[in-house]
């Protein structure tokens, strides 16, 4: 579960980023990543878009257990 925890974190940062270029910058990492102009959208694009929202969600719901698995108080054998 830790893996997943932090693959949902790195996509969340991810998204994260790309906000805040487009609000400062009016730059779109992601469409640039793919070779598209700020705002366009192509299938991969919209797949990356559609995984940040649902790491997002993981994140939201997860978050008390992810908590306790992260938690150094936590014995090894409970976050299995």
């Amino acid at each position: 579960m830790k893996k997943l925890d932090v693959l949902a974190g790195i996509l969340v940062v991810v998204g994260a980023l790309n906000w805040g270029l487009v609000a400062v910058a009016e730059f779109d990492l992601v469409a640039t990543v793919f070779g598209l102009d700020f705002g366009e959208t192509n299938p991969a694009t919209r797949i990356v878009y559609g995984l940040v929202g649902v790491a997002a969600v993981y994140e939201v719901v997860q978050w008390p257990a992810i908590r306790r698995r992260w938690s150094p108080n936590t014995p090894a054998h409970a976050t299995a």
